[in-house]
This record gives structure tokens, C-alpha cells and sequence, in this order.
């Protein structure tokens, strides 16, 4: 789903105007980046939790030269889906009988 289908659901399900359902829209993902860009939890009952979380300093290689290269710390984002979520999604680990 890209983020157009989410603004075609605001304006089918509210009646909004196409300007103002991107405006919210936009207002919503603006929200989320500033929260996490800032390092808070972003908890959506029902969906699931996005948090950011350090990243350990590692080591990688050159493909070129086969030579070890320093990778720095950072930060990732992860997403821990809520329980109804994780009901209603595949699972791809299960197998067919």
C-alpha cells in the first residue's frame, strides 16, 4: 500500500475533500518522523509499536579488496506488530498440510 491508497480510505470513509485528506495524512507521518527522529516510542493500540533502538558498532568487508571495514553505531527503527495485528497477518513460517 502506498500512500495514496491511505489517503483515498480518508476520503472515502470521512467525505473530505482530496486537499484536506493529504494534509491529514501528511500531519499524521510528520508526527510519527518527529517522534521517532527524537527517540520516543510511538505505541497504536491494536497495530503495533515502533521504537528506535541503538545499533552496535560492527564489522564488515570491502567487497573489492576483502579488506575490513569499521561500521559506526547508529540507530534503527523496529516495528513489534500489536496482538490483533499479528492474528490477522500470514504466517509464513507455517506449513501446508
Amino acid at each position: 500500500m502506498i500512500k495514496q491508497h491511505i489517503v483515498h480510505q480518508v476520503i472515502e470513509r470521512t467525505g473530505l475533500p482530496r486537499i484536506k485528506a493529504e494534509a491529514a495524512v501528511d500531519c499524521v507521518f510528520e508526527g510519527l518522523k518527529k517522534a521517532l527522529a527524537s527517540g520516543d516510542r510511538i505505541e497504536l493500540r491494536g497495530f503495533g509499536v515502533f521504537s528506535v533502538r541503538p545499533r552496535k558498532t560492527g564489522i564488515g568487508r570491502n567487497p573489492r579488496t576483502g579488506s575490513e571495514v569499521s561500521i559506526a553505531p547508529g540507530k534503527a527503527i523496529r516495528f513489534k506488530p500489536g496482538k490483533e495485528l499479528h492474528e490477522i497477518a500470514p504466517n509464513p513460517t507455517a506449513t501446508k498440510e
